[in-house]
């Protein structure tokens, strides 16, 4: 079985190649947007729209013939995206470009990529890291992805595949319930509090706020002083959520490793959907859109193929005021939850953690979770019957 890892190394152009870089991005995506013109909206084949606008997108842009086909394939999958979601596809930006075994080659001997650029070709140096520099020791990718980021750098997100193992047998499954407060429990006990992740939020909130009035209102230096530092400032909080979700993965996927387990989690797609429906005051709008649950999901999973645990999910319905002891509902508060039927009391979250744990055993497991079940009876007339009916 086979993994596919993106890494994102930093590229150092000279500055003639950054002006063919801009070119050929720009060229990228002034196709794309011409092929989404003059293509229906209702076709979603690459090949369809290749057939339709390959001549034109070579002799209108100046792509290589390989480039245009990546257009014509970018235009599609993103068509087809749209279509899941109930939205047309509107524009293209020119921030990247798909390149292909053809156009794209990686050159360990120096470290550079060598890239199809307008009528030319060129190679370009990497600046990256130790994790780069190992993933790629050895490696042959074939696919590509030329980015240009906010902060106006260029990187190369290259595309290679990695052996891993196959999935464990396991015998066990930790349940992980997700949460702003607390940002994920296990079913074990472990617990990591959202408290750091939310003041930091806050606070760059606040100077957010503070500086764009700052950018928008006062002298022209008070202004361009405030702008430099929105850009300074601009990515930091992401990335810290980014870095403590790697993190929470890490140790979860390690210690599902450890004891032969499965992950279960709770499927919390569309929740912001339907938690923006509620009243609520705008700081807690905020927090609750900044919500980082699906990139922590992501991570578990990617992490999990790699180490060979499978990670499941599970309806989220219930899970936080059902009893995980006797399968009654209860009553929650705040963090608190007791159960009225067993008199079990103690951490709510702790308490939805065990009942995750205890659906993905039902589900998992070979002989199912020893909670979730019923006992049945034969009847008189030969028909499997429950013990309550």
């Amino acid at each position: 079985m086979e993994q596919v890892l993106t890494l994102v190394c930093k590229l150092n152009p000279t500055s003639q190649q950054v002006v063919k870089i801009e070119a050929t991005l720009k060229a990228f995506a002034d196709a794309c947007n011409y092929a989404n013109q003059q293509v229906k909206p209702q076709i979603t084949s690459k090949t369809t729209i290749q057939n339709m606008v390959y001549q034109d997108l070579r002799s209108l842009f100046g792509l290589s013939a390989n480039l245009a086909v990546r257009a014509c394939a970018r235009v599609g999958a993103n068509r087809k995206t749209a279509k899941q979601q109930g939205k047309p596809v509107k524009s293209f930006k020119p921030t990247s470009a798909d390149y292909d075994a053809r156009i794209f080659a990686f050159r360990e001997k120096d470290w550079t990529v060598s890239l199809n650029l307008l009528s030319v070709r060129e190679h370009i140096k990497m600046d990256i890291g130790n994790y780069q520099l190992g993933k790629l020791k050895g490696k042959k990718p074939t696919s590509a992805q030329l980015c240009k980021h906010r902060d106006g750098s260029y990187c190369i997100h290259i595309q290679i595949k990695d052996e891993v193992p196959e999935p464990l047998k396991a015998t066990n499954v930790i349940g992980v319930d997700f949460g702003r407060r607390d940002i994920a429990v296990t079913s074990n006990g472990d617990k990591w509090d959202g408290k750091q992740i939310t003041d930091i939020r806050d606070r760059y909130a606040k100077t957010r706020a503070s500086l764009q009035q700052k950018a928008t209102k006062g002298t022209r230096s008070t202004r361009r002083r405030a702008r430099r530092i929105l850009q300074r400032l601009s990515g930091r909080e992401r990335r810290f959520q980014q870095w403590l979700n790697h993190q929470i993965s890490y140790r979860i996927i390690k210690e599902a490793l450890a004891k032969n387990a499965i992950v279960a989690i709770e499927n919390l797609t569309g929740i912001r959907e339907r938690t923006n429906k509620q009243p609520r005051n705008k700081v807690e709008r905020r927090r609750s859109n900044s919500w980082s649950f699906y990139q922590l999901r992501s991570f578990l999973e990617y992490k999990g193929i790699k180490e060979g645990v499978d990670v499941i999910t599970v309806p989220p319905a219930y899970t936080s005021q059902t009893c995980h002891q006797c399968l009654h509902i209860g009553l929650r508060s705040d963090k608190r939850f007791k159960c009225g039927n067993c008199g079990w009391h103690g951490n709510a979250d702790l308490n939805g953690a065990k009942l995750i744990s205890l659906l993905g055993q039902s589900v998992s497991l070979p002989g199912g979770s020893s909670y979730l079940y019923c006992s049945l009876n034969i009847d008189s007339s030969g028909l499997l019957q429950s013990p309550a009916l």
